[in-house]
C-alpha cells in the first residue's frame, strides 16, 4: 500500500509564501511522476504542478505558471511545492498525489495514491 501524506499549510497574507512538502512510501519513489491538486470549498478539485520520475519534466496550470515551482528528491521520497506570491484565490486544500506512471501528467486519472490534503488559506 501507497502512503501519501502533505504537510506544510497553513494561513499566510497574500505576496507571501509557503512550502508544501509530501512524504510517500510503499514503493520506489523513484520511478514514479507525482502532482499537486487542490480544491477550493464549492469547486471541482484542479490541477496545480507535475512532476516526472526523475525531475526533468515539470508542468503547471496557467494559474500559477511563475510563482509555484515543483521538485523532488528522490533521495527522501518527498515532494515539495514551493509557492510564491500568494493570492486569496489560492486559497484550498491541496493535495499530493503519486502517479501511475513515470512521465508526468496534468490528469487526476493518471494519479492512483492522494494525500488527506493540507489547507493554505490566503488573506487579503
Amino acid at each position: 500500500q501507497v502512503h501519501v501524506v502533505e504537510s506544510g499549510g497553513g494561513l499566510v497574507q497574500a505576496g507571501g509564501s509557503l512550502r508544501l512538502s509530501c512524504a510517500a512510501s510503499g514503493r520506489t519513489f523513484s520511478s514514479y511522476a507525482m502532482g499537486w491538486f487542490r480544491q477550493a470549498p464549492g469547486k471541482e478539485r484542479e490541477f496545480v504542478a507535475a512532476i516526472s520520475w526523475s525531475g526533468g519534466s515539470t508542468y503547471y496550470a496557467d494559474s500559477v505558471k511563475g510563482r509555484f515551482t515543483i521538485s523532488r528528491d528522490n533521495a527522501k521520497n518527498t515532494v515539495a511545492l514551493q509557492m510564491n506570491s500568494l493570492k486569496p484565490e489560492d486559497t484550498a486544500a491541496y493535495y499530493c498525489a503519486a502517479g501511475r506512471h513515470s512521465s508526468a501528467t496534468y490528469y487526476a486519472d493518471g494519479y492512483g495514491y492522494w494525500g488527506q490534503g493540507t489547507q493554505v488559506t490566503v488573506s487579503s
